[in-house]
């Protein structure tokens, strides 16, 4: 089944249930930024304390990806992007299509 929404929908709804997970991330010293959608995947950064924690993997999935994916659409995708490569979404994206 395809995501049914575009990615300009996307990122409306993203940033407005990214507002309502931060709580938690910032409570552990972190922060969670959105960066864009491409494809239907959800490109986000997560920061602060987040950044290198050996469990950032796991709030990706568990926190943000499944919140999404509840309140979204249940096919949806989260990607971190590390600090710097925000402006290299496109290797990102190949390195995806690689996978």
């Amino acid at each position: 089944m395809a995501i049914p929404f575009t990615d300009e929908e996307l990122k409306e709804a993203t940033i407005y249930n990214l507002d309502k997970i931060k709580g938690p991330i910032e409570n552990d010293g972190g922060g969670i930024k959105f960066i864009d959608v491409k494809n239907g995947t959800i490109f986000v950064q997560l920061q602060g304390a987040c950044v290198g924690c050996a469990s950032s993997n796991i709030t990706i999935k568990n926190l943000v990806e499944k919140h999404l994916r509840s309140y979204i659409h249940p096919e949806l995708n989260v990607k971190n992007v590390p600090i710097g490569k925000e402006d290299n979404l496109e290797e990102l994206w190949e390195k995806i299509l690689n996978n």
